[in-house]
C-alpha cells in the first residue's frame, strides 16, 4: 500500500506513527517546510517561517520521544500561531507598520502550553491588521489567499490560519475571535475552527482588540484535531484576569458517539430572512439540520434575539475597546495604520459613556435570553456561519466597508455572550469555494460540540475533499527567519 503523504495524517495518526517509530518529528516538519515553500509564495499564509527554530523543535521531540519522554498529544506536532501571539524571540508584528519591530521576551500563555507540550512552531501567520482591518494591500504583509480558488477572500481576521490548515501546511494553527475571526476562516477556507467559552483559553501575550470579546483557539483539519489541541491549550492562567479556572477535561471523550438523545435548536430565522443570503447557504445548512436528525439527534427550529441586536451590541464593544487600545497611535501616527482599520477604529471617538452603558447592559440581557430562555432547553444550536461565498479579493474597495453582503458572517451573536462555537465544514457552493455550518453550546460544554460536530463529519464526509494544489514548486518566497 502506498504511504499516505505525512500531510494527511490526523495529529492522533501522526503522533502513533511517532511514538512507534515509524515516523519522526524532523520528517513530518521538513515535509511542512517544503509544501511552505512550494506553495506559500501564492498562497501568503505565512508572514514569517521559522525553520531553524522548527527543525530544533522537531529533533527535540524525536530525542524525548525516543527516550521514553512523552508530553502529550501533540508532541512533535508542527503547528503555526497568528502574528498577535507573542512566542519570545520572534517578531509580532500584528501585520502593521506600528509593530515590525516589536520583538517579545516572553511567550504567550497560548504558545507556551504548546511549548511544554512538545509542539513544533513552524512560524507566524497573517492576519488582518490588529486582527481587525480587512485584507489590505496597503500593509507590511499582502494579505492570504483561498487555497480553494487564490483569487478569493480566506475569511478574517485569522486569515493565514485558514489558509495554511486548508493548504495542508500543518494540521494546526492558533487563531483569535472577537467577531468571527476563527469562524470566518473556517467556513471561508473549509476547515474546523472552535471559539472556545470566553475564558477557558487564556488570551495573555495576545495583543488585544476587545477585552470584553476576545478569545483564543485552534483552527485545524478535523474535529478530532481541534479537540486534542483545545486539551493542550485550555487551562486557568491566574495572570489573565478574565481566565476561568475549570477543571481539566478530556475533549476528544465524546468523540465517535452517536447523537442519540441529544435535543439541537435550528437558529434558521437568524439568517434565513436577512436580505442577499444565498439559497446555497439555505439549502446547505437545511439538509446539514436533516443529516444531524438522521443521526439521532431531536432537531427544531429555536427563535433567537434579532441578529441586528447582536451586531450593534458588540460593534459598540469592540469599537470602543479598541479605539482605547490605539488611541495614542490615533493620535499621533495615524498614517502608519491600514486605511481600513483606521477607518474601522476612528468612529468609536464619537461613542459616549452612555453608549458604552448601554452595550454591556443590553450584553447581559442577550446573554440571558440564549443560556437561560434557548439552551436550557436544547443542548445545542445549529446556525450558519457566512451569508454567501467567500468574495473575490479584488472585489474589496478603497473604503471600508464594503458594500457586498458576501463579507457578511452570523458569528458575532456568540463573542457577545461568549458561549463556545465550533465551524465543521458543510459542503460546497456551486462555485467551489467551501461553506461551513455553525455550533453553539452551553458555557464550558465544548466537549458536546466536538461530539456533535464528528459526528457530522463523518457523516458528511466533505473534509475528504481538499484543495488541489499545482505540485509544481514555484519559487521558495515564503519569508523564512532565523529566530529560535
Amino acid at each position: 500500500m502506498t504511504p499516505r503523504p505525512p500531510h494527511t495524517l490526523s495529529i492522533a495518526e501522526a503522533g502513533a506513527a511517532l511514538r512507534a517509530g515509524r515516523l519522526t518529528s524532523t520528517a513530518l516538519t521538513e515535509h511542512a517546510l517544503s509544501r511552505i515553500a512550494a506553495h506559500d509564495g501564492a498562497l501568503r499564509a505565512f508572514i514569517r517561517v521559522t525553520a531553524e527554530r522548527a527543525l530544533e523543535d522537531a529533533a527535540r521531540a524525536d530525542q524525548e520521544l525516543r527516550s521514553g519522554v512523552d508530553r502529550g498529544p501533540l508532541h512533535g506536532i508542527p503547528y503555526a500561531l497568528k502574528d498577535i501571539f507573542d512566542a519570545a524571540g520572534i517578531p509580532t508584528t500584528c501585520n502593521s507598520r506600528l509593530r515590525l519591530e516589536h520583538v517579545p521576551t516572553e511567550d504567550s500563555h497560548v504558545e507556551a502550553r504548546l511549548k511544554a507540550g512538545g509542539a513544533v512552531l513552524l512560524g507566524k501567520l497573517t492576519t488582518h491588521e490588529f486582527a481587525l482591518g480587512g485584507p489590505g494591500f496597503d500593509l507590511p504583509f499582502p494579505p492570504a489567499r483561498n487555497p480553494w480558488n487564490p483569487a478569493h477572500f480566506t475569511g478574517g481576521s485569522s486569515s493565514g490560519s485558514g489558509a495554511a490548515v486548508a493548504a495542508g501546511f500543518l494540521r494546526l494553527a492558533l487563531g483569535s475571535d472577537t467577531g468571527g475571526s476563527i469562524r470566518s476562516p473556517a467556513s471561508h477556507c473549509g476547515v474546523v475552527g472552535l471559539k472556545p467559552t470566553y475564558g477557558l483559553v487564556s488570551r495573555r501575550g495576545v495583543f488585544p482588540l476587545s477585552f470584553a470579546l476576545d478569545h483564543c483557539g485552534p483552527l485545524a483539519w478535523s474535529v478530532e484535531d481541534a479537540a486534542l489541541a483545545l486539551g493542550v491549550i485550555a487551562g486557568h492562567d491566574a495572570l489573565d484576569p478574565s481566565s476561568v479556572a475549570v477543571e481539566p477535561r478530556d475533549y476528544t471523550a465524546d468523540l465517535g458517539r452517536d447523537l442519540q438523545g441529544l435535543r439541537l435548536g435550528y437558529a434558521r430565522r437568524l439568517f434565513s430572512d436577512i436580505p442577499g443570503v444565498s439559497p446555497e447557504v439555505l439549502a446547505t445548512l437545511d439538509a446539514s439540520a436533516r443529516t444531524l436528525a438522521k443521526l439521532g439527534a431531536t432537531v427544531e427550529e429555536v427563535v433567537l434575539p434579532d441578529f441586528e441586536l447582536f451586531k450593534a451590541c458588540g460593534r459598540i464593544i469592540m469599537t470602543a475597546e479598541a479605539y482605547a487600545i490605539h488611541e495614542q497611535d490615533l493620535k499621533e501616527r495615524p498614517r502608519d495604520f491600514g486605511r481600513y482599520t483606521y477607518q474601522r477604529v476612528v468612529p468609536a471617538a464619537a461613542l459616549t459613556a452612555a453608549d458604552l452603558t448601554q452595550a454591556f447592559r443590553l450584553r447581559q440581557e442577550l446573554t440571558v435570553q440564549l443560556n437561560r430562555d434557548v439552551l436550557s432547553r436544547y443542548d445545542a444550536l445549529l446556525t450558519t456561519t457566512a451569508l454567501a461565498p467567500a468574495p473575490r479579493l479584488d472585489g474589496f474597495p478603497h473604503d471600508w466597508p464594503p458594500p457586498s453582503l458576501s463579507v457578511a458572517v452570523q458569528t458575532v451573536p456568540f463573542n457577545v455572550t461568549g458561549n463556545p462555537a465550533l465551524v465543521v465544514p458543510a459542503g460546497f457552493f456551486s462555485n467551489g469555494l467551501p461553506l461551513g455550518l455553525q455550533l453553539v453550546g452551553r458555557p464550558f460544554d465544548e466537549r458536546t460540540l466536538f461530539r456533535v460536530g464528528a459526528a457530522f463529519e463523518a457523516e458528511a464526509g466533505v473534509t475528504l475533499r481538499r484543495p488541489a494544489l499545482d505540485d509544481a514548486p514555484e519559487a521558495a518566497t515564503a519569508r523564512v527567519g532565523r529566530a529560535s
